[in-house]
């Protein structure tokens, strides 16, 4: 462990926290605020061919860069990284406030990417390297609380912001505070590089990389986008099946490279690694789960409660209290106890039981109920979202702790998209097959069933007036029927999400039995660069670890 770090007053550190907890802060809150003011912006600036672009941009670049930033971190110093990563990030923000048409937005909010890929893996090697692996669970457990809090008070900053002053404010309110951040890093962040001969960069890899994941993220994002508009592309469509084809081909060119690379973006030998892998594959199984419940349930209350979007995000309260608590308690057990297994597999199974009751959702679930059970998801979510960096951290030499992380941030993006496509494609699916039977329960006559199931799931489930909306587009015959067909299609869109919680239910199990391969390392109290013990169960040898010194 570098000198430099080591020798920091706890002051000094603290305040490093902060302003690194405050970047990831303003990384959360921009999706979140940025998704409330979207349809102004789409209307103020035209384009909404283009809508979903505006999300997909900062998607594509803030992933793809997430495992090199981490490399990048263990070559050449967290400090220098983060700063990079900020500075496009507030670069991006400002000049997405700035933008006169659609296609200048999404071009820089491709921008805002490329800095956030940084804040959230940086920040968290961070804490890797300024306390010691039994001190960081009581300070990566506020991490989830960050994120709690950025998805509860984000759709009122960005309604606020956009209804009392105007939509380029959403993105210039990142200015002052990620300043504030940047200046407290540079001021006291130390930054530290690897002994040794010049880093070799993979340059190669990082370009295969690239070209890999950019055209399964836009496949999985179509279909997930495309399947929950009610517009479904084939898994074997080209805009689908043919570009996750594409990237498949490429993932396994760059598996290749990376097997043979001096310095490989992707180091595989960590995969050797029984609790690195079961890590990695929980989270990916936890965040297909988790995306299901805050992308579905505001849509849930939007189209079958009819409340607005803004409102749609606080009834998620429940959930993100749940995890705020759960998240700041687990980082404090672990500190001490030094001990993560039973946590993490009891918090899975709580998440399983939560997504379980989930599958019981209907139109006429009562907001108690709900509450509760969206409560209980949080609880299981909680210690997940610190724990299992906190176990991986651990686990892999201390030189490759930026990369490991990383790694760590990007199954867990990845295996949300991948939720959303296959959960989108469930929701469509139980929809078109529920909303007839449903519409024939109701007494509405076959023809007007045949018509309206053969429509739009986009427009006949979507929010807003549904009611007003059949009346323009019906014929006088069939008004005496809307109330029922109001009705047969919000109990339809209701089992439509229950049903995409029930895949949930088959990962998160998943999940527990990843969890459960996991092993119980001790946690190192201490900065040297040793391997942690094994505890009495597990005595499997480490890793020898590399040293790290002060960067001149």
């Amino acid at each position: 462990m570098n000198q430099s770090v080591m020798q920091l007053s706890h002051r000094s550190k603290l305040a490093i926290v902060g302003a690194v907890m405050l970047g990831l802060f303003l990384s959360a809150l921009d999706q979140t605020v940025v998704g409330t003011a979207l349809p102004t912006i789409v209307t103020d600036l035209g384009g909404n061919s283009l809508y979903v672009w505006v999300v997909t941009s900062y998607l594509l670049t803030s992933t793809i860069t997430v495992p090199i930033y981490g490399k990048l971190s263990d070559l050449f110093g967290r400090k220098r990284i983060l700063i990079v990563g900020i500075g496009l990030f507030l670069v991006g923000s400002a000049l997405s406030g700035l933008s006169q048409n659609m296609a200048q937005l999404i071009f820089f909010r491709g921008l805002q990417g490329l800095g956030a890929g940084a804040l959230f893996p940086i920040a968290l090697a961070v804490i890797g390297d300024l306390f010691t692996p039994r001190e960081r669970g009581k300070y990566q457990g506020f991490f989830g609380a960050v994120f709690g809090v950025a998805f509860l008070v984000g759709p009122f900053i960005g309604g606020w912001i956009t209804d009392n002053i105007n939509w380029h404010w959403v993105f210039y309110v990142n200015l002052p505070i990620g300043a504030i951040a940047l200046a407290v890093i540079i001021i006291n962040l130390p930054n530290h590089k690897r002994e040794g001969a010049t880093p070799s960069i993979d340059y190669l890899g990082a370009l295969v990389f690239t070209l890999a994941v950019v055209p399964i993220l836009i496949g999985l994002t179509e279909k997930g986008i495309a399947s929950s508009a009610g517009t479904a592309y084939s898994w074997l469509d080209w805009r689908v099946g043919g570009l996750i084809l594409l990237g498949a081909i490429l993932g396994l060119v760059f598996l290749f490279i990376e097997s043979r690379a001096k310095e490989p973006i992707l180091p595989l030998d960590l995969f050797r690694d029984r609790t690195y892998s079961a890590s990695q594959a929980a989270i990916f199984f936890m965040s297909f789960a988790f995306f299901i419940a805050v992308i579905f349930m505001p849509r849930y209350y939007q189209a079958v409660r009819g409340i607005s979007a803004t409102a749609s995000g606080y009834m998620l309260w429940p959930l993100l209290v749940g995890l705020m608590g759960t998240s700041i308690a687990a980082g404090l057990v672990i500190a001490r106890t030094g001990k993560y297994k039973l946590l993490l597999v009891g918090s899975m199974v709580t998440m399983t039981v939560g997504i379980l009751l989930m599958t019981q959702l209907t139109d006429t679930t009562g907001d108690y109920p709900l509450w509760i059970w969206l409560f209980i998801l949080g609880i299981g979510i909680g210690p997940s979202m610190s724990g299992y960096t906190l176990v991986v951290q651990n686990a892999v030499p201390v030189a490759k702790l930026g990369v490991a992380t990383s790694t760590l941030t990007f199954i867990r993006q990845v295996g949300g998209t991948i939720g959303l496509a296959i959960a989108g494609t469930t929701l469509s699916s139980s929809i078109a097959s529920n909303l007839p039977k449903d519409l024939a329960k109701a007494g509405v006559p076959a023809a007007l069933t045949k018509h309206i199931a053969n429509g739009s799931n986009s427009s006949l489930t979507g929010v807003g007036n549904v009611a007003a909306k059949l009346a323009h587009v019906l014929p006088p015959q069939a008004h005496p029927f809307i109330g029922a067909i109001v009705k047969s299609l919000h109990q339809a869109l209701a089992q439509g999400i229950a049903s995409s919680f029930w895949i949930g239910l088959v990962v998160a199990v998943a999940a527990v039995v990843a969890t459960i391969f996991l092993k119980e390392l001790t946690l190192r109290t201490t900065h040297h660069d040793q391997p942690p013990e094994p505890s009495a169960t597990d005595s499997s040898p480490e890793p020898a670890r590399e040293e790290l010194v002060p960067a001149p």
